[in-house]
């Protein structure tokens, strides 16, 4: 395996020296880790009954003054392991039953977890759920062919102005659209098993944020406009909480009215986005969100 010295590996395009130095996400030369465990909280067609094999990456590259994992995203929590340890996470979700192996927030650290994937192999037999924030390089996505089964991306903002807000990333909505026409494309549409439970395709989500119904509703003209009918599952999220650094921008002190979500269900209905998932109200809770205690690493 290569470990970058001139990271570009997301669209921040850094420069680290991962050898030597952390990059802008966080990562360094080891993959960081904050928890491995089954995880019964993702969309239904992914948790299913037993669990979704998560395993949480340290660090991130977009940083948004809202995340609700701000404490590995910012924080950088979590254990150094090496590749072989991950391969062998994998395995053990496996055996205890998981869906799926699903990878949250992993782009930092893309070469080692192709390696460990590949260490793994041929005794995971797991679809591979890839769990990003949207903010891809086409190369990154081009790079996971064959590793990744199930995209399970965010479309965040269509406004430059809110991403740069928000993610210090104005680039935000050109680079995740390009990088969701790759997803689109390499996994072709939702396969689920008899059970329902999704085997490739992929899912896009977008959570409504307060005060910024009209952004919602363009990210949902777009993908009416250009993501195939049929071929990717619609996550509408009204989970948004006031965490980490939400107070310091006014919009974002309060959670999204019941008014404010309802205009954004009902543009996906008028949109015909009725493939997939539309969040009850009442899931914006402090509960859906793990504790960051080193569980599985």
């Amino acid at each position: 395996m290569h470990i970058p010295t001139h990271c570009t590996l997301c669209p921040r395009q850094c420069g680290a020296d991962r050898t030597r130095a952390q990059g802008f996400c966080g990562g360094g030369s080891r993959v960081k880790l904050a928890r491995a465990a089954l995880h019964f909280w993702e969309e239904p067609c992914i948790s299913g009954t037993r669990g979704s094999g998560t395993v949480f990456f340290s660090g991130c590259a977009l940083q948004c003054c809202y995340c609700q994992n701000y404490q590995i995203s910012a924080g950088n929590f979590g254990k150094e392991i090496t590749t072989r340890r991950l391969a062998d996470i994998f395995l053990s979700l496996q055996e205890q039953g998981a869906h799926n192996i699903n990878l949250v927030t992993a782009s930092a650290y893309l070469p080692w977890v192709c390696e460990a994937l590949d260490l793994a192999r041929p005794a995971l037999t797991l679809p591979i759920v890839y769990n990003t924030g949207g903010y891809e390089t086409i190369e990154a996505v081009r790079a996971l062919r064959g590793y990744v089964d199930i995209w399970l991306t965010d479309l965040k903002y269509h406004s430059p102005a809110l991403a740069a807000e928000y993610s210090h990333a104005p680039d935000y909505f050109s680079v995740a659209a390009k990088a969701l026409a790759a997803m689109l494309e390499q996994a072709g549409p939702p396969v689920r098993d008899a059970e329902g439970i999704l085997q490739s395709g992929v899912i896009v989500r977008h959570m409504a944020l307060p005060g910024a119904a009209e952004d919602t509703k363009a990210i949902l003209r777009y993908l009416a406009g250009n993501a195939p009918r049929g071929g990717f599952l619609l996550s509408l999220m009204s989970q948004y909480t006031p965490f980490y650094k939400a107070s310091e921008h006014k919009a974002l002190r309060r959670r999204i009215s019941t008014w404010e979500y309802r205009q954004a269900v009902n543009c996906a209905v008028s949109l015909r986005l009725t493939d997939g998932y539309m969040q009850e109200k009442s899931s914006a809770k402090e509960e859906y969100t793990p504790a960051f205690d080193l569980e599985g690493v």
